[in-house]
């Protein structure tokens, strides 16, 4: 009894380290890999010595076995097959050429730098060929970069991860019975893949049967049911063929979640849930479990080595892998920058370590040192300066440009004209067949769906987008459409019109739906005037000098109902305008002015409502009144 209240002891430890990290590098928004590397080494033998991972004995192997086949299978499940097609032919060299040029360089700086054997040093490259989904994917979040660049990152994480198992697996056989020639080991290779990718598909596929078969099941039902088809698929693979496990398992996420199965945003929550929890357990045990003064018997060489792999080998990488790619310079500077190891190279060299020292080969441990200075040197180099990067290089998702715009009306139809002159990409979303018919007559892109439905705003490319803007005649459904954009794809603008405020007190400014233009904009009267032809589109620039005059102006013609502002350009960024949003010197901003003479004069005059509007300084807005200038000087504090 008291054994096992040791071990129940050290797991509740584990757990409550893990989340308490994950808590900690949410609220300061930095990697959680390096709290839960620093609680580890804290807790176990060589900081204050409550945590010994050792006591777990062989279930510790088992912990790291099935905590990995979650977290891969979560990769694999998140990887966008559609993204991933834009940026195929660089993510297949990543995970091909990438990895040979990776372990060939790696191989040299740890024999050349790290004085380490041949043999040891090609293993150790084989086991941080991996770049690891378990602190790309959060890193990524954090930092929001471009979705082009996100995604070949998250694609090469999560492909790479098995590849890099199953190849260190190879070269440690190799090592191992040196009789094994280079053609039988590369067979053993491709033989774990293939048998993994098969057994994997079709799990997947027999999964998301079930999913959309067995009504009878709930969702929370449906979803454990594919947490027992995950394990039970790698425990399979590995069975039939060992270490073509993790091949299984994400084979089995990129098929189960391109199968589009009911209920999917739920399972993808509960799957999240599990592999957060699986790389808090993980990272905790495997840092208490490594022994300090290893680490620092590397010396120099073995700083060098990572280094050298940091800055010579992964820029190669991607040179070479990226060279016929549309990707720009900027793009590829971040991928060269961004390359941290993760679990997957943590807990292989784990147990590679154990099997090492049990067949009396020398080096295991310090194999599992040298690991793990690579996971600290890149995610402490590149996870924290990695958002700062991402901004210097003007590649985060902030800079995403084009929009999906929810209505078909004449005031939505004109934003998606002003944004398609500035050549953005803009996508119209409408039920109503008649005012599709007119979107598309101003070449607009058109579909003539439900934007309820997150497949019509996956096929409008909202994923890449940098403004979702909900404009129907019904400011509940607006908001509703919002909220569903922001919780599945998460651009980084979304707007809606819609009367009032529901989520003043109830959401956090992170999640909050912004409303577009004006508060309570009256949609249905500004249609009007534009089908009637009166209405003005104007521009204004707010200089420093009249900056608070111009403010007021415009101000009041808003509060008058006489003024919306349409867009803002700011750092040379085109943008819907929030009606919350702060104004800056510097802005220009796009407005429509409401023309209140007659429809007729206007007619008589010679102007024609068909001629599209186009953008010009108006006097009504530039020529600011003289009561307004001396409202203003009134206001001024008295020398």
């Amino acid at each position: 009894m008291e054994a096992s209240f040791e071990i129940t002891l050290q797991i509740v430890i584990t757990v409550f380290a893990g989340i308490t990290a994950q808590v900690l590098a949410a609220y300061l928004r930095v990697p959680s890999i390096v709290f839960l590397l620093m609680f580890g080494i804290l807790l176990g033998s060589d900081g204050i010595g409550v945590l010994h991972p050792h006591m777990l004995g062989i279930g510790l192997e088992v912990i790291v076995a099935l905590a990995t086949a979650i977290i891969l299978f979560e990769g694999g499940l998140n990887l966008d097959l559609q993204e991933l097609g834009k940026v195929s032919t660089s993510l297949q060299l990543l995970v091909t050429l990438g990895t040979m040029i990776t372990l060939l360089g790696g191989s040299m700086a740890a024999h050349w730098l790290g004085e380490f054997p041949w043999s040891i040093a090609f293993l150790f490259a084989s086991l941080v060929v991996v770049t690891g989904p378990t602190v790309v994917s959060p890193l990524l979040k954090q930092i929001n970069v471009d979705r082009q660049v996100a995604t070949l990152l998250e694609g090469e994480g999560v492909l790479i991860d098995p590849v890099g198992a199953i190849l260190a697996v190879v070269v440690l056989n190799t090592i191992l019975n040196n009789h094994t020639d280079f053609i039988t080991a590369m067979s053993s290779l491709v033989m774990r893949l293939g048998i993994g990718g098969v057994i994997g598909a079709a799990g997947a596929w027999l999964m998301s049967l079930i999913s959309k078969r067995a009504n009878f099941l709930s969702f929370e039902l449906k979803n454990l049911v594919v947490l027992a088809g995950l394990w039970g698929l790698f425990a399979l693979s590995q069975m039939i063929r060992s270490e073509s496990g993790l091949m299984a398992v994400v084979v089995a996420g990129v098929v189960f979640g391109a199968s589009s199965v009911p209920e999917e945003r739920l399972l993808r929550r509960f799957k999240g849930q599990l592999t957060i929890l699986s790389i808090s357990v993980l990272f905790i045990l495997l840092a208490a479990d490594l022994s300090i003064a290893s680490v620092f018997a590397l010396g120099w060489g073995g700083v060098f080595t990572v280094l050298v792999l940091m800055f010579v080998v992964r820029p190669i990488n991607i040179l070479f892998c990226t060279w016929n790619s549309d990707l720009n310079w900027r793009q590829k500077l971040f991928l060269s920058w961004v390359a941290p190891r993760g679990i997957v190279s943590a807990s292989v060299a784990s147990l590679f370590a154990i099997l090492l020292t049990q067949r009396g080969v020398n080096g295991g441990e310090a194999i599992k040192a040298l690991v793990f200075l690579t996971i600290i040197m890149t995610v402490v180099c590149q996870g924290l300066t990695a958002g700062w990067i991402a901004k210097w290089l003007q590649i985060t998702s902030k800079d995403a440009i084009g929009a999906v715009i929810v209505g078909c009306n004449p005031l939505s139809l004109l934003i998606a004209r002003l944004f398609q002159e500035r050549e953005e990409p803009v996508v119209m979303i409408d039920t109503d067949p008649k005012r599709c018919e007119q979107a598309e007559a101003q070449n607009l892109r058109v579909i003539a769906s439900s934007a309820l439905d997150s497949g019509v705003l996956e096929e409008a490319g909202l994923a890449s987008m940098g403004t979702f803007l909900a404009m129907t005649s019904n400011g509940e459904v607006n908001f509703v459409l919002a909220q569903r954009a922001k919780e599945e794809f998460n651009p980084p603008r979304v707007l809606a019109v819609f009367p009032r405020d529901p989520q003043a007190t109830t959401s956090t400014n992170e999640n909050k739906v912004n409303q577009a233009l004006i508060p309570d904009l009256p949609i249905k009267t500004w249609n009007e005037y534009i089908n009637d032809g009166r209405v003005k589109l104007g521009t204004t620039t707010l200089n420093e000098s009249d900056f608070d005059l111009q403010q007021a102006h415009m101000q009041a013609l808003i509060q008058a109902g006489e003024l919306i502002p349409l867009l803002v350009e700011r750092d040379e960024h085109l943008q819907v305008m929030p009606a919350a949003e702060e104004w800056e010197v510097g802005d220009r901003i796009i407005y429509l002015l409401h023309d209140p003479r007659p429809h007729l004069l206007k007619r008589l005059s010679g102007a024609r409502a068909s001629i599209p509007l186009s953008v010009e300084k108006l006097p009504e807005v530039e020529e600011i009144p003289l009561a307004i200038s001396q409202l203003s000087t009134s206001d001024a504090p008295a020398p």
